[in-house]
């Protein structure tokens, strides 16, 4: 069902300031900037940084709606159902006993 670890976004207090340290300390590659999130690509992981953001991890499945009822019938908590997201993945978000936040994701073909 989760095919592979896709995506973590981690919480900063300061975008430049991150931005500036995994870019020019740590040489790796950016893939995009915005105002309050950046993100780089780290040996085919994406990281994200999100200026007082959460900490969030993002799994590729094959069919998000397909995991989402399946994980659901076995008690899994989903806080959002599948939706369409802006970045062109269809997703849902569920939380782990501890309240970890994992969002479930799939990339039209």
């Amino acid at each position: 069902m989760i095919e592979k670890l896709y995506h973590i976004t981690f919480p900063v207090s300061d975008i430049k300031k991150t931005i500036a340290f995994y870019e020019n300390v740590l040489g790796l590659k950016k893939r995009g900037e915005w105002p309050k999130y950046a993100e780089f690509d780290v040996g085919g992981i994406h990281f994200g940084f999100e200026q007082k953001g959460k900490l969030e991890i993002f799994l590729l499945v094959d069919n998000v709606d397909e995991a989402y009822e399946s994980l659901k019938k076995k008690g899994v908590n989903f806080v959002t159902e599948p939706r369409e997201m802006h970045w062109g993945a269809r997703a849902a978000t569920f939380v782990d006993p501890d309240g970890n936040r994992f969002t479930l994701e799939h990339f039209k073909k």
